[in-house]
C-alpha cells in the first residue's frame, strides 16, 4: 500500500511502498517505545491555590537563597513531560540541610506540598521530598515528540529497505544495534528536535527532503532551487506578519539563510556533471546525527554505545551519573557527534563484514563530517567535495530550521 502525504509546507510528496505484513514485521523488529497515556501528567497552572499535591517529577536546578531574616531556603525548578515546575523548600524545621544531599545524589523525586502564587506564578511549597530509586522511564520526565513514532518507524525502514544490498545491510545492522537509543534520543540541547524522540524524527525529515531533491524532480539542481524558492516564500511571510504584529520582536526561522543557501548551490554547481549517489545519500543521512548518541545525555539514557565503540574500557562511572533533562555529555561533548559517527560508521562495516569499496567508506564518512558545511558551524572539513556532501548539508539545513515552524514538534 502506497503511503502519501507532504512535508515542508505541503510541497514535498512523502511516498512509500508497505504492505501490511512488511510494516507488521518492522513494527516488530524495530519496537517504537512506549508513550505515557497522559493520565498522570502533573500541570501546575490547573491546580488552584492552596490545593495539596502528590506527584513525581525530575530535578532540573536548585539554589540556597537568604530570606530577610537571614534564614535559609531553597528554591527549585523540577521538570515533567509538560513543563517545568517552581518548588521551594523553607527551613522550618532543618529541611535545607536534611533534603541537600538527596538533591546531590538523585534525580527523580516524589513531592509533596502546597500550590501557592506569586506575582501571578504558581509554585510549590514542598512539605515532603523522597529520591525514586525505582526503574526510569525517560518520557514520564521529558518532552517528546507529539507525532507518530511508529509511522516515522515505518517510513525510516521502507526507505532503508528499498537499498541496494550492502547499504541496506549497513543500514540494518546499525539500527539493530542501536535501536531503541536512536528512537527515543533527542537530536539537540536547544535549537531543533530538543525532545525525546528528536533524532528519529530529524532522520527522516533529511530523508524526506533528500528524496525530494534526488526522486520526484527530473534535475536535483532545479529541485534544490524549488527548495530555495520556498524559503524565500517562507521569509518574506515571516517579515509581512511582523509587519502587521505590534510585537517587533519576532524571531525569523529564516532569517539570513538564503545568501547560504545560494552559495550551496553554487557548490553544488561544481559537480554538474556528477550523477548523486542515492545509496550513499540516504545512508550518509543514518548516520549524519547517530553520534549524539553519545553527544547528548538525559535520564534513562543507555549507555550501549559507549560500550559498542569502547568495549575494553571500564564504565561503571557512567551508571553513577546524575542524569538529569537533556544536556551535553560530560564525555561525548569531548569529541562531538561528527566524528563519532564516522567511528560508528566504521566499526559497524569492520564488525558485520560489509563489502564496500574504499572509495565508496570515504564517500560515507566524507558525508557525514561535511555536514554542517563550514569549520565555524563544526564541520570537519572546510567545505563539502562531493555533491552527495553539498545535499546532505542542504537537507540538514533546511530540516533543522523547518522543525521550528511546525505545530506538531
Amino acid at each position: 500500500m502506497e503511503q502519501t502525504r507532504s512535508y515542508f509546507y505541503d510541497f514535498i510528496p512523502i511516498k512509500y511502498d508497505v504492505d501490511e505484513t512488511a510494516r507488521q514485521s518492522i513494527i516488530e523488529s524495530y519496537p517504537p517505545p512506549q508513550l505515557p497515556t497522559g493520565d498522570n501528567t502533573f500541570n501546575l497552572e490547573n491546580e488552584a491555590t492552596g490545593n495539596r499535591i502528590k506527584t513525581r517529577v525530575l530535578l532540573s536546578d536548585y539554589k540556597k537563597h537568604l530570606t530577610r531574616q537571614n534564614k535559609t531556603f531553597l528554591r527549585i525548578t523540577f521538570n515533567n513531560n509538560l513543563d517545568s515546575i517552581n518548588a521551594v523548600i523553607w527551613n522550618n524545621n532543618n529541611e535545607v540541610e536534611r533534603y541537600l544531599p538527596l538533591l546531590d545524589k538523585f534525580s527523580i523525586f516524589d513531592i509533596e506540598g502546597t500550590v501557592t502564587e506569586f506575582n501571578s506564578k504558581k509554585s510549590i511549597t514542598i512539605s515532603k521530598l523522597e529520591p525514586f530509586k525505582d526503574e526510569i522511564f525517560s518520557f514520564d520526565f521529558l518532552p517528546y515528540t507529539q507525532q507518530n513514532l511508529t509511522e516515522l518507524t515505518v517510513e525510516l525502514l521502507s526507505y532503508i529497505n528499498d537499498l541496494e544490498p550492502s547499504y541496506k545491510k549497513l543500514c540494518l545492522k546499525t539500527l539493530e544495534t542501536f535501536w531503541y537509543e536512536f528512537s527515543i534520543s533527542p537530536a539537540a540541547k536547544g535549537f531543533h528536535h530538543n525532545y525525546l524522540g528528536g533524532l528519529l524524527k530529524h532522520t527522516v525529515g533529511l530523508m524526506r527532503i533528500a528524496r525530494y531533491i534526488l526522486i520526484f524532480e527530473e534535475d536535483h539542481f532545479k529541485a534544490t532551487m524549488k527548495l530555495i524558492n520556498v524559503v524565500e516564500k517562507a521569509f518574506k511571510a515571516e517579515l509581512w506578519e511582523q509587519h502587521q504584529s505590534e510585537n517587533k520582536n519576532s524571531n525569523f526561522i529564516w532569517a539570513d539563510t538564503i545568501d547560504h543557501l545560494y552559495r550551496m548551490l553554487q557548490g553544488m554547481m561544481e559537480f554538474k556533471d556528477v550523477s548523486p549517489n542515492y545509496n550513499v545519500i540516504i545512508a550518509s543521512i543514518l548516520f549524519h546525527d547517530i553520534g549524539k548518541l553519545l553527544e547528548y545525555d538525559y535520564i534513562g539514557k543507555p549507555f550501549e554505545t559507549f560500550k559498542f565503540l569502547y568495549p575494553s574500557s571500564d564504565i561503571d562511572s557512567l551508571k553513577d551519573r546524575q542524569q538529569k533533562g537533556i544536556t551535553m555529555d560530560e564525555l561525548g561533548v569531548m569529541i562531538g557527534h561528527i566524528p563519532y559517527g564516522v567511528l560508528i560508521l566504521t566499526k559497524m562495516i569492520e564488525r558485520e563484514d560489509i563489502e564496500f569499496s574504499l572509495e565508496t567508506i570515504h564517500q560515507i564518512s566524507h558525508c557525514i563530517l561535511c555536514h554542517h558545511a563550514l569549520p565555524e558551524w563544526g564541520s570537519s572539513v572546510k567545505k563539502p567535495q562531493s555533491i552527495e556532501g553539498y545535499i546532505i548539508h542542504i537537507s540538514d539545513f533546511l530540516d533543522s530550521r523547518y522543525e521550528n515552524t511546525e505545530n506538531i514538534k
